[in-house]
């Protein structure tokens, strides 16, 4: 009798289990069916998060390579490294709170583009300043979506892309605050800044370019 009920209180949690996973893995499928730019974007910064974090020997093959030697795909790869899980979660959280607006806006292809490109100049920026390839992470790609947003919802108005002042202010704040370099001399963290403020004016111009375009489309 009590071995009954035992057995029957497991298979009930085990269904209830076996619901959630349902579920989960669903609502993962239907995201990434939603966001596929977002999805593969996610994919490949894990892929860095792991070598950056755990294999920072094999993590070269992502990193910037200014030699001229033909590897021209490592100008971008850089923004896939991650080093810490404090890292790669921070930036896949605002990649999705603010890439997420472009991809349901404008489709997966121009966020994936943007993304690419904003994260080229960005990376190209740090190693002109710093000079080394040695660093990585998406934030200067972030801060060019955060750019590109504010730009483009100030020419052409558009509700999807609109960015709370506070949230503006706050990231410029923070990016004010990690140039400082009260952060690598209270924490010892190395931060690529000027990927940061590089990635900021990309974003911001390349808003001003399609939000003129799409205000002159309005206007005609």
């Amino acid at each position: 009798m009590v071995g009954a009920v035992v057995w029957g209180l497991l298979k009930q949690v085990s269904d209830e289990e076996g619901r959630e996973y349902k579920l989960s893995v669903s609502s993962m499928l239907r995201l990434c069916y939603e966001f596929p730019a977002i999805s593969v974007l996610i994919l490949l910064s894990s892929i860095g998060f792991l070598l950056g974090t755990y294999a920072l020997s094999l993590s070269v093959i992502f990193s910037f390579d200014s030699s001229g030697d033909g590897n021209f795909w490592r100008f971008i790869t850089p923004i896939f490294l991650h080093f810490g899980l404090m890292h790669f979660a921070f930036n896949m959280f605002w990649l999705v709170v603010l890439g997420g607006k472009i991809e349901r806006g404008a489709g997966s292809m121009q966020l994936f583009l943007l993304v690419l490109v904003i994260g080229a100049l960005s990376n190209i920026g740090q190693y002109l300043w710093s000079g080394t390839g040695q660093f990585g992470g998406m934030s200067g790609a972030i801060y060019g979506l955060l750019g590109y947003l504010y730009a483009y919802n100030q020419l052409a108005r558009k509700d999807l892309y609109f960015i709370p002042p506070e949230l503006f202010w706050f990231m410029l704040g923070w990016l004010i605050v990690c140039a400082s370099g009260i952060l690598e001399m209270l924490l010892g963290i190395r931060i690529a800044n000027a990927a940061h403020l590089c990635g900021l004016m990309a974003g911001g111009f390349l808003g001003i370019i399609f939000g003129l375009t799409q205000l002159d489309q309005k206007l005609h």
